[in-house]
């Protein structure tokens, strides 16, 4: 008996402080949000971590994005061909590229480089009191430590999601055009005819909210790191499994809601 109490005392408490901890997360973005966006602005440390984060993750996603638009077109031609319908290829991979591969690609890359590094960096910072020597000298480490780095992850996601399109486009044409000899002038006819509106759209609200979503959860792990060295690693391996849980998530959230416009 004096076994089963302890259990159901143990359940409780791990409850309670799972709500504890939801109620803090959900305090952490509200705050976010007050701070982003009431003066005063740091807009020289926003434009610093918009050239951080897109540099940081540049080469990664040229690299990543021309090899998966060229396995992509790859494996998708023997398919096609069964059919007479390589034709298609172009439009196939545009699809697929610009919808689903090149938002969650990009989200999974900058979930492992920037997440990581922000939630290491904030760490660091908070068990070697620099973010405590901040408010002491009157400075808003939320506002620029934190609202700075979402807000640039924010921006930038997006344009690194269509740079990861383009770049599996270029791979996607190299495979043709060894296999098919058409042209790029055709390749990209037939690939952007195949893209709607409704397309970009989606493609950049799963890109804005992947971005959001790496950034707030990177900030969050550093910003509450504790024990040192020790929780500056807690704290960045955390951002990075979080993040890409929470990405795929909202990949299917997502994909679910859009495909009620496209129906």
């Amino acid at each position: 008996m004096g076994i089963d109490k302890d259990n159901s005392g143990n359940a409780k408490g791990k409850l309670a402080n799972w709500f504890i901890g939801l109620y803090n997360v959900f305090g952490f973005i509200g705050r976010f949000f007050k701070e982003a966006f009431l003066p005063p602005y740091e807009f020289k440390e926003l434009m610093r971590q918009c050239y951080e984060i897109g540099y940081r993750s540049a080469l990664l996603i040229s690299t990543t994005g021309f090899i998966t638009g060229l396995v992509f077109t790859k494996q998708s031609r023997p398919s096609l061909s069964e059919f007479g319908a390589t034709s298609w290829l172009p439009s196939l991979v545009g699809i697929a590229l610009l919808r689903t591969l090149a938002p969650l690609l990009t989200g999974l890359i900058a979930a492992g480089k920037v997440g990581s590094s922000i939630g290491a960096e904030l760490g660091s910072m908070k068990v070697s009191e620099q973010i405590d020597a901040m408010e002491v000298s009157a400075t808003n480490p939320f506002k620029f430590l934190v609202a700075t780095r979402v807000l640039a992850a924010t921006i930038t996601m997006p344009i690194l999601t269509f740079y990861t399109a383009m770049v599996g486009m270029l791979g996607a044409l190299l495979n043709v055009s060894v296999n098919e000899g058409t042209s790029a002038t055709t390749f990209f006819q037939s690939a952007l005819e195949s893209i709607t509106f409704l397309d970009i759209i989606a493609s950049t609200i799963k890109a804005i909210l992947f971005g959001f979503t790496i950034a707030i959860v990177g900030c969050y792990q550093g910003y509450h790191s504790s024990k040192g060295t020790e929780g500056v690693g807690k704290a960045a391996n955390s951002a990075v499994v979080t993040a890409m849980f929470l990405i795929f998530i909202e990949e299917v959230v997502c994909v679910q809601i859009f495909s009620l416009f496209n129906s």
